[in-house]
């Protein structure tokens, strides 16, 4: 299926090509266990997956690709798990801010980097500078993320903005999608979710209202383009109303 993809005219494409894909980056442990590995070599196994299917999102056309990479609830792994997946976001992150301009990739982190080091976070900062100025396929990876506490953080910081004068009136729908990580960015289209497992864990509960869903017991390091098409399939194959009627 990703030659019919890549081989489309720019409408046939526009018309079968979801705008945002969303994907939970599910399975890297069990991936290392199966192969008696310790669970960071599923964590590294599965960032070049990620790489790939960011490149592959890129070359047929989708405009945003958001990752699951590392929830709130994630530090209470081992101290070694986590301190292996922050190298991994470390190393990818100066990947990044090499390579950015070349391939015209803008990136943006959703979640609280606050608890991340100091380093990382200015990383994190450089790759937003980078993006401002540059036009493109956009890459978001939320980290120290979910979905609840971002709506929370949402309506903290507009409650700040009456009390302090920058914003009044009724709070809308609208209104609150502008205080979110993901505002200015189209919700999802379709959601992706490897490993087997048949829930979003507290991932973009307020951009998934309308997405469709996509669950694949094949584990992400084993995640391949060949399995995005499917996922893209099974998504064009969906009678998509948004709550309305088909006429």
């Amino acid at each position: 299926m990703a030659d019919n993809i890549l081989n489309n005219s720019a409408g046939e494409q526009a018309k079968c090509l979801p705008r945002h894909i969303a994907i939970i980056l599910d399975g890297n442990g069990r991936w290392a266990k199966k192969r008696g590995l310790p669970r960071n070599a599923g964590h590294l196994a599965g960032s070049e997956t990620f790489r790939n299917i960011a490149t592959y999102c890129k070359e047929i056309g989708v405009e945003y690709l958001t990752v699951y990479a590392f929830s709130t609830e994630n530090w209470k792994r081992s101290t070694e798990e986590v301190s292996g997946i922050m190298r991994l976001l470390d190393k990818y992150l100066h990947e990044a801010i090499r390579d950015m301009r070349k391939k015209n990739i803008r990136m943006k982190v959703f979640g609280d980097i606050s608890r991340l080091s100091p380093k990382l976070q200015e990383l994190i900062h450089e790759t937003d500078e980078i993006s401002q100025q540059i036009e493109g396929f956009q890459a978001n990876i939320c980290i120290n993320y979910g979905g609840r506490a971002e709506i929370v953080r949402a309506a903290q910081l507009y409650a700040n903005d009456v009390a302090e004068g920058r914003a009044e009136g009724e709070l809308t729908e609208e209104k609150l999608e502008g205080y979110m990580y993901s505002a200015g960015i189209p919700d999802p289209d379709l959601l992706i979710r490897p490993g087997g497992e048949y829930r979003i864990s507290n991932f973009l509960l307020w951009q998934c209202a309308y997405s469709e869903f996509y669950f694949t017991d094949v584990l992400w390091p084993d995640f391949t383009p060949e399995e995005l098409d499917k996922a893209i399939a099974s998504y064009n194959s969906r009678d998509r109303r948004f709550g309305g009627v088909k006429t």
